[in-house]
């Protein structure tokens, strides 16, 4: 079953076993997806409201994005487990010769990559949705700001979470370039996430 299928009783239940996986950055894209759908809520709360009548059409146009990328948060959330799966699978590869070991390593390098691929795309989808949650400031149906704000706070634990698991990758990438490449634009993702969210707090706690 894909992990957007379970209840949220049973993906909790999964997360607190044993299993390897889903684990941090299945947790840090349904963080993501959950500040996606807030943001996504306080559009359609404040659509229908007199007063923003004259913004209707660009609360709509954040409304739809911020679904279409609640989505997208759900799909990297099972295919980083599946990535996941397959760095596990590689290190079970037999390494009793040279050639299984050239094999075994090449494999888990592979691996590494892509687990390294899908908590950075979680990263860049905080960013977008991040964007969209700010852009609401000032112009939403304030009955919502806690939603906002919670929105917000989601956002950055995505973005942080998801950072956590890029690290612990690169960490055994043989290919350093590419570990630079990483840590660089992720740090630079971190800083944009976690300023823009905090921007939201500051203002929604000045509406509670």
């Amino acid at each position: 079953m894909k992990l957007a299928e379970m209840t949220v009783t049973q993906f909790a239940n999964v997360l607190a076993s044993d299993a390897p996986a889903p684990g941090g950055g299945s947790t840090a894209a349904l963080a993501g997806a959950l500040g996606a759908a807030l943001t996504a809520m306080v559009c359609e709360l404040t659509v229908g409201k007199k007063q923003f009548a004259e913004i209707r059409e660009d609360i709509l146009a954040v409304q739809a994005k911020a679904s279409d990328l609640q989505k997208r948060f759900l799909d990297v959330m099972d295919r980083d487990t599946d990535a996941f799966l397959v760095v596990s699978n590689a290190f079970a590869m037999p390494k009793a010769t040279d050639e299984e070991k050239a094999a075994r390593s090449a494999a888990i390098q592979k691996g590494l990559e892509g687990c390294t691929a899908t908590p950075f795309e979680m990263m860049e989808l905080s960013a977008e949705t991040i964007e969209l949650t700010e852009s609401l400031l000032g112009r939403f149906n304030t009955a919502s700001a806690s939603d906002l704000g919670v929105g917000a706070l989601s956002l950055r634990t995505a973005v942080q979470g998801a950072w956590l698991n890029v690290l612990i990758n690169i960490g055994s990438l043989k290919n350093k370039e590419l570990a630079e490449s990483y840590r660089a634009k992720g740090q630079a993702l971190v800083d944009q996430v976690v300023a823009a969210a905090d921007r939201v707090y500051a203002q929604v706690l000045t509406l509670v």
